[in-house]
């Protein structure tokens, strides 16, 4: 801005002087024609007339009584050429001569005028411009001094004016630094000036805002580690589940399932025992043995919802057949179909994701939809693994997506820590239809 102002200070000054030595030069040359002019006329005429009336003496006598005539060089020269008269030099500014670069500039062409007069002498006058150029070098001395004063003066007022408006930015930009040292809490102080105050409240802003982003920033990851670090609690208390889940299957299958059958086998044993001597106790032999083969066959229904052994011997192919026949032998009425494309080396995560989904399905389909056929679709590609649970029943009832759904909330969790999704809703030609997609990754 200083430099700016400076500079248009400079051009106009520059400017006035250009333009005041254009317009003297007009002056000038004007001021010197008309002067020679008339100064030439006269003296002429003048001089012709002494000339006849008395001779050269005459006219010498008159020249000397004229004196000095401005703008203008007057000469008598004899026959000869020799100077018989040249009016004196001029007394005003007398000793001093304009710059000769500065006459060159401003002088016109000399104009001389010669007048033959009697006795063969000649009268010269010639345009003299010294006097009017130093008066013309005078002024612009004058002008250029006023003009450099005026210029001083007003780059020093524009100079402090600048400065003072501009003494909060470095405050500003010190600001600007610690904010981007991560000081966020820094605020501007009042600063003095309109422009300045504006600048300082639309800083305060900006630094308050930029806080707050940071803050809430900050509280989003925070939550999301607290989120991350409860999913992967969540998943390892879900492993641990599994285990329990697994030993509790392996202890029933393998303890409480050979006590039971010796329970049996006792019962019956005792009832053809006595069955010829006592038929009373005969008869409570037979109903220990019924009791223990119905308590046999409920610990092999809950076995499958413990953990399915059989898959960490069979597979999962094998396994989703034996659920599937064991629900379609439970229910007859309903038709259940399963088509599978499995690939090789499941990784036992994703095995029992899908067993889980599968099961969690069919259970909820057979027990609340009122369905006349499921269908259990198993697909993959080299990406990922799709699972689909179709039934033709009622559907979802409206309230079906409030909290309390723990079984379809599990199976959600459980995909989604494998990085896949999981959605449950009305198919589109009735009944309900539950999907899940785990990546391929996850079985790594």
């Amino acid at each position: 801005m200083n430099l700016v102002v400076a500079g248009l200070s400079a051009t106009f000054l520059i400017v006035l002087i250009a333009a005041e030595i254009q317009s003297t030069r007009a002056s000038i040359r004007e001021e010197i024609e008309a002067a020679n002019r008339v100064a030439s006329q006269l003296l002429g005429q003048l001089a012709s007339i002494y000339s006849n009336v008395g001779g050269p003496d005459l006219v010498l006598q008159f020249l000397r009584q004229t004196g000095h005539v401005r703008a203008n060089e007057v000469s008598l020269l004899s026959r000869e050429g020799d100077i018989l008269y040249r009016a004196p030099q001029a007394t005003y500014k007398a000793g001093r001569q304009a710059p000769d670069w500065f006459a060159r500039l401003l002088a016109p062409a000399v104009t001389k005028v010669t007048f033959p007069l009697r006795g063969g002498v000649r009268l010269v006058v010639e345009a003299q411009t010294s006097r009017a150029v130093l008066d013309a070098w005078d002024g612009i001395l004058r002008l250029t001094a006023l003009g450099l004063g005026m210029f001083v003066v007003i780059n020093g007022l524009a100079f402090w004016s600048v400065a003072r408006v501009l003494k909060p930015f470095p405050i500003i930009a010190e600001g600007l630094e610690r904010i981007q040292q991560g000081e966020l809490s820094y605020r501007l102080p009042p600063l003095a000036g309109y422009e300045a105050s504006t600048i300082g409240s639309a800083f305060n802003r900006m630094a308050q805002a930029v806080e707050d982003k940071v803050r809430a920033e900050r509280q989003v990851r925070d939550a999301e580690a607290r989120l991350e670090e409860r999913r992967e609690m969540s998943s390892l208390a879900d492993q641990r589940v599994e285990e329990e889940r697994r030993l509790i299957a392996h202890e029933l299958h393998d303890e409480f399932g050979q006590s039971v059958t010796a329970i049996r086998s006792l019962a019956l044993a005792i009832a053809t025992q006595t069955e010829a001597r006592d038929a009373a106790t005969a008869e409570i032999a037979r109903l220990i043995s019924d009791e223990a083969a119905r308590l046999y066959d409920a610990m092999h229904g809950l076995i499958p919802r413990l953990a399915p052994l059989t898959l960490d011997t069979l597979g999962l192919a094998a396994t989703l057949e034996s659920l599937a026949r064991d629900w379609q032998r439970r229910h007859p009425l309903v038709t259940l179909t399963l088509h599978h494309d499995l690939p090789p080396d499941l990784g036992p995560s994703v095995t029992l994701a899908i067993y889980r989904v599968i099961q969690e399905g069919v259970i909820n389909a057979i027990r609340h939809a009122n369905p006349s056929r499921v269908d259990v679709e198993v697909c993959s590609d080299s990406q990922r693994i799709t699972v689909t649970v179709t039934d033709d029943g009622i559907g979802l009832p409206a309230e079906w997506s409030k909290p309390g759904h723990f079984g379809l909330r599990g199976l959600n969790d459980r995909v989604t820590q494998l990085g896949g999704s999981f959605q449950v809703g009305n198919a589109a030609r009735g009944g309900a239809r539950l999907t899940a997609e785990i990546p391929m990754a996850a079985s790594a």
